[in-house]
């Protein structure tokens, strides 16, 4: 960490460095994405979230994919920025972009869970720990089927993969960051402990799964799925020329 003498002409360099990181990470490419696709305001789907899982809500696989490798790459940007001036600039870019991905100041500070950019953050970092990071995930999503609960296991097992690779600073930064990963996951944690929580499945079973509850012909009706994750809370089946009359009436 920097001098405590050269704290004051370090500050300004450090202010950008946190602002440049917000403004990169603040960037909301899930809403984005999913406007130009014609997808609607996916904070009106699902969570209301903007981050990748709940973009896979729309059924636009390619969309959820794009959202979460521009989410990931905006966190890499920043660090990689910062990285040409030092490893403090570095690590305050990269907490800055966290923050802006939670607190975007365009949606009211109202962002993501920040998974997806925390996983770019720390691959640009070190790589290693990024990819075991990276793993952690990926693991624990396969064999539970809980993205929350993957989640909150990368976000805890990434400080203690930097200790373990003697990066004693980004340890501190990920054990910062998963503060807040955490408690942006409060619902999912309370859902994990009462046992209301439902597996993950993919659009498409679940669209087989509320096809069967409705006795809808999904070829003929369009799904609108209000979905908390992962808990579905309402279904309903609009056929395409209520739709119609629907859009008449407004």
């Amino acid at each position: 960490m920097p001098d405590p003498i050269n704290l004051t002409a370090d500050l300004p360099y450090f202010a950008i460095a946190l602002l440049v990181g917000y403004f990169l990470g603040s960037i909301p490419f899930g809403l984005i994405l999913t406007r130009l696709a014609g997808l609607g305001d996916i904070r009106q789907i699902g969570s209301g979230n903007i981050g990748a899982t709940n973009v896979l809500r729309t059924g636009s696989k390619w969309i959820a994919a794009a959202t979460l490798l521009l989410d990931s790459g905006k966190g890499a940007v920043a660090v990689l920025l910062g990285k040409n001036f030092g490893p403090d600039i570095a690590v305050l870019a990269a907490a800055g972009a966290l923050w802006g991905h939670l607190f975007p100041v365009w949606l009211k500070f109202h962002g993501g869970k920040g998974v997806a950019t925390a996983m770019g953050i720390f691959v640009a970092l070190y790589w290693p720990v990024g990819l075991m990071t990276l793993g952690t995930w990926l693991a624990v999503a396969l064999v539970t089927r809980y993205s929350s609960l993957a989640a909150l296991f990368a976000a805890l097992l990434a400080p203690v993969y930097f200790w373990f690779s003697a990066q004693y600073q980004m340890a501190e930064l990920a054990a910062f960051m998963a503060v807040f990963i955490i408690l942006k996951h409060h619902q999912n944690i309370r859902r994990l402990i009462n046992g209301t929580v439902t597996f993950a499945d993919p659009p498409e079973r679940q669209r087989k799964h509320l096809k069967s509850l409705r006795g809808c012909n999904y070829n003929q009706c369009r799904f609108i799925v209000m979905l908390h994750p992962p808990m579905v809370q309402e279904t309903v089946c609009i056929p395409p020329q209520s739709r119609r009359q629907a859009r008449q009436s407004q």
